[in-house]
């Protein structure tokens, strides 16, 4: 890797090696929430390594075959498997431009991509990489990316799960201002992993809109799901409601079975040890002393 620049960094626990390929326009200024998590050195073995090279080129059409596209709500992604068991992506922005050309062995430990664009096309671009290549290398070891925002009280992390818009956000602030010793681990994106049988969440270097980019880390509490209602009550999911709860809030690949099914048996171990609950409720004050109340532990 000589001419390279590499980027060490500890998340989740995990070590994430990042490489610059020399000459180029990309540099750690497209993903700047990743140095709250930079290490000097590798502390533990690797878990992926992406390296960053505008000379990377599609692979030919005889060595790959279509699989699908899917809207992420941000832009559009195109995925392709490889011959060799791998897979590669494009992503694309919400204007439907090219933004990253991301290629992964089939365990997504070592991986490669190249940006397109502008300076917010790139960042989009390798931000979007970084993403898919945690999620998809973490269904190996018991670990979820969900989409949730993530509050922490006395030790414990409450993560609440929702669409987008409907409010999940909106419940972790009501926690922060009204309920004592709290406080924000992530907003969008945290990371659950189970250690020795025990479910812990951390925050990432992705939190959507709100910059909240903490190394931090906290057993899980609870998981919620919010439900707008015109009344405030909360309700403890059985095991089949719970996964089903659970399971679109987590980053997946359904066309790799090995993958979705490794996802499958990490949700269903969360949902063995950690309450999962339905809030439904009306964005006020009462709503979160009720929650708390009722899922805290």
């Amino acid at each position: 890797m000589t001419g390279s620049c590499i980027n060490h960094f500890s998340i989740a626990e995990l070590y994430v090696r990042i490489v610059f390929k020399e000459g180029g326009r990309n540099s750690m200024l497209l993903i700047p929430s990743f140095e709250p998590f930079r290490i000097d050195a590798p502390e533990r073995d690797l878990f992926f390594q992406l390296t960053v090279d505008d000379g990377l080129k599609p692979v030919r059409r005889d060595e790959r075959e279509r699989i699908r596209s899917f809207d992420t709500g941000n832009g559009e992604t195109v995925v392709d498997e490889l011959k060799n068991g791998g897979y590669q992506y494009i992503i694309k922005d919400i204007n439907g431009a090219d933004c990253c050309l991301l290629q992964a062995n089939k365990d997504f430990s070592d991986c490669h991509c190249a940006l397109n664009g502008n300076y917010n096309m790139r960042s989009f671009g390798l931000n979007n990489a970084l993403m898919l290549v945690f999620a998809f290398a973490g269904s190996m070891r018991d670990i979820l990316l969900i989409h949730a925002s993530l509050v922490r009280q006395n030790g414990y992390g409450y993560a609440f799960i929702a669409k987008s818009g409907t409010g999940k956000s909106t419940q972790v602030s009501l926690w922060l201002r009204y309920l004592k010793g709290c406080d924000l681990m992530n907003d969008d994106n945290p990371i659950i992993r189970i250690i020795d049988g025990k479910p812990y969440i951390y925050g990432s270097p992705w939190s959507g809109k709100t910059p909240c980019y903490r190394n931090v880390k906290a057993r899980l509490g609870a998981v919620t799901r919010i439900d707008r209602a015109s009344a405030n009550s909360v309700e403890k999911l059985s095991p089949i409601e719970a996964f089903s709860s659970v399971l679109p809030s987590c980053s997946s690949m359904k066309w790799d079975s090995v993958i979705f099914n490794r996802i499958c048996d990490t949700i269903t171990k969360v949902v063995e040890t950690t309450g999962i609950y339905t809030l439904h409720c009306l964005p006020d004050k009462a709503s979160a002393i009720l929650c708390n109340k009722t899922i805290s532990i």
